[in-house]
């Protein structure tokens, strides 16, 4: 097995418009995936929770947005850019829910 380390981004990264234009579209084709799901709950208290539905979404999601990214811009994601992406789209979309002891300090409860 050999490990595919030409990413675009690597390969030209002067080519900013591009790299901006292909995680812009890819963030938009997340937002439209979460459509295919009812409301999602985010992790509660164990995020490494990995049979959690949110985490599952993510595994799946990362491999069709890599997919997305080869057949329709012929660009080859990072996966730090597919992992950005995806936690943009998540941030922009009403899909999920956040449990009320989700272990963020900084929210309070009413």
């Amino acid at each position: 097995m050999t490990a595919d380390f030409c990413f675009d981004i690597w390969l030209d990264p002067e080519n900013t418009p591009l790299h901006q234009a292909v995680e812009e579209d890819l963030e938009r084709f997340f937002i439209a995936c979460f459509a295919d799901f009812p409301h999602i709950r985010l992790f509660g208290a164990d995020p490494y929770d990995y049979d959690a539905p949110f985490n599952r979404l993510y595994l799946a999601l990362m491999s069709r947005g890599k997919a997305y990214c080869t057949q329709h811009w012929q660009y080859a994601a990072t996966p730090s850019q597919l992992h950005r992406c995806f936690f943009s789209a998540v941030g922009h979309s009403n899909k999920f829910l956040r449990d009320p002891d989700d272990g963020d300090p900084t929210r309070h409860n009413a």
